[in-house]
């Protein structure tokens, strides 16, 4: 990396993933058929783990976070050592079960419904991350909502999310932040003092609607130009080096010299669509790998757009994901959308 240490860190959410694929969602006392079941591990730090090890199995990863010392927590373990993750700091604890998802995908809209246990993520506190033993030039973390100890205040700051970004910057890393689609206010205020320290921030159009105050969905489309004040705004608060929010029709992201870019996103086939559950996670891990590499941010944001779609083949969160070549291939191959419509 240009400047820095090579390689990521992820920490935060892992959990099992119980990936089901519907015709579409039903309303409260319907019935639908599940079309495919896959299990796979799940969450923020190990989706983006398992996405950057695809992109380049070169790449150095490694992780940390909180699982249940039990047959889902040991599954992760497993999962993290097919993907050739570093994963001494994935700790194993007998106080709580460790976290799942059910993910609902629709096969109609494309849309996803999640379905969350919140087990050992009750537990995670800044604690867990020691910085001391890990290398890299990223740090990659996830995801403020959903985790009990490390939405409340820590010490002298807000809560435990500033506490973790601050001291990995400390340690030299740069550092970014996913998101989980939570109520809007409930972003707004866990992550809003989280802005100053980061370096990257990379989420989707209502996320960042939720952080900028502004609304970006309208009549449940994505509105490209309030996506656009929206990432002016949020990078007006912090000294990030790229700001970005990604919807199914583009992507759009400002860089620290205040370069707005726009990339609408590419002709997926839609016999080529298995499910939508991880293409943010793809998305972003292709953008960071990227800038990691010392890329133009443009040609970041391709990558990522790339990699979002090369996701999209498979129920699962990260199976479809190829290396970094292939999936710029396949962009090629399937050609950019004209605009945002």
């Amino acid at each position: 990396m240009p400047g820095g240490a090579r390689g990521f860190v992820t920490g935060g959410t892992w959990c099992v993933d119980r990936n089901k694929l519907v015709e579409y969602w039903p309303g409260e006392d319907g019935l639908v058929r599940i079309l495919a079941v896959e299990q796979r591990g799940g969450g923020s730090a190990c989706n983006f783990a398992v996405d950057i090890r695809h992109l380049d199995p070169t790449m150095p990863v490694a992780t940390m976070g909180l699982v249940g010392d039990d047959a889902d927590g040991h599954f992760l373990l497993a999962e993290a050592d097919a993907a050739g993750i570093e994963r001494s700091q994935l700790r194993l604890t007998a106080e709580a079960p460790t976290q799942y998802t059910d993910a609902f995908g629709s096969q109609r809209s494309g849309r996803r419904t999640h379905l969350y246990f919140e087990g050992t993520a009750a537990l995670l506190t800044p604690d867990v991350f020691d910085f001391s033993n890990v290398s890299g030039g990223i740090f990659h973390l996830g995801l403020p909502g959903i985790h009990a100890r490390m939405d409340t205040p820590w010490g002298d700051v807000p809560n435990g999310w500033v506490a973790t970004l601050r001291a990995a910057r400390e340690a030299g890393f740069l550092t970014s932040l996913e998101l989980a689609s939570v109520a809007p206010e409930r972003i707004a205020a866990l992550v809003r003092p989280c802005l100053p320290h980061l370096d990257f921030l990379v989420v989707n159009d209502t996320e960042i609607g939720a952080l900028a105050g502004i609304a970006t969905l309208r009549d449940g489309r994505t509105d490209a130009d309030a996506c656009a004040r929206a990432v002016q705004e949020v990078a007006s608060r912090g000294p990030m080096r790229l700001v970005a929010a990604h919807f199914p029709t583009g992507a759009i992201a400002v860089t620290r010299a205040g370069r707005l870019l726009r990339q609408p996103s590419l002709r997926v086939p839609p016999d080529a669509v298995a499910g939508a559950n991880g293409a943010g996670d793809a998305f972003a891990a292709g953008t960071l790998y990227g800038l990691h590499e010392g890329w133009e941010e443009a040609e970041a944001l391709a990558l990522g757009r790339a990699a979002a779609a090369a996701s999209l083949r498979s129920v699962t969160t990260t199976d479809s994901v190829e290396k970094w070549q292939d999936c710029l291939r396949l962009a090629a191959q399937w050609g950019v959308r004209e605009g945002f419509d």
